[in-house]
């Protein structure tokens, strides 16, 4: 194996362990993408709805929305995450 691989395999980010903070910042960027899809998504209920009808943020959405957002939350999240472990504030 080349001195080259050595340092490509040395080159993992420090994942942290689950915490109340990690937690939390997971849950602040899937709240903050909700916020943003509920007033960026102009045409809302295009496909399956959801089985029940839900309150406050999630009115009007169907299940490609709320599969969307939830999903835009979490690649959010996860950078967040990793980021601040990175930099060591996390």
């Amino acid at each position: 194996m080349t001195n080259f691989a050595f340092h490509i395999l040395a080159a993992v980010p420090t994942t942290p362990v689950w915490s109340t903070n990690v937690a939390l910042i997971m849950l602040t960027t899937n709240v903050f993408a909700l916020v943003v899809a509920r007033y960026g998504i102009q045409v809302k209920g295009v496909g399956p709805s959801l089985p029940i009808e839900l309150p406050g943020l999630f009115a009007g959405f169907g299940l490609p929305e709320l599969l969307a957002v939830t999903s835009f939350g979490h690649v959010l999240g996860a950078g967040m995450i990793l980021g601040l472990a990175q930099a060591g504030l996390l």
